[in-house]
């Protein structure tokens, strides 16, 4: 598994622990389509919640959350729709969150969270 890869994995382990310990129900991850692929499906309360994680090990070439842009956004939209119409047969409300993982090899990780991005 290539460093990035690696890298990924464990920041979207991170991510998926850290909504668990904040209450989130971990439902599915890494849901595949021919569209793309979701992170992390959860669910908090009575919503169903879509998390787009973006992992860096450090700002040095910008903050994660920078990577996550307006076409991103679309097509997780068109994600969490696809996801609900083979997982769900009754309407439900979703959310689009986006969680930045920052995790360098030596030293404290940041989380950050951020609900209701879309």
């Amino acid at each position: 598994m290539a460093a990035k890869d690696e890298l990924g994995k464990r920041g979207e382990d991170l991510a998926a622990a850290y909504l668990s310990e904040a209450g989130f129900a971990i439902v599915e991850r890494n849901w595949r389509c021919p569209q793309g692929e979701i992170d992390i499906v959860a669910r908090d309360g009575d919503e169903t919640v879509f998390v787009e994680v973006k992992t860096r090990s450090s700002v040095a070439f910008g903050h994660p959350l920078e990577a996550i842009t307006a076409i991103k956004l679309a097509r997780l939209r068109r994600l969490a729709v696809a996801w609900c119409d083979a997982n769900s047969p009754v309407r439900q409300r979703i959310r689009i969150d986006a969680l930045s993982v920052i995790a360098p090899s030596r030293g404290p990780v940041t989380i950050e969270h951020v609900p209701g991005v879309f």
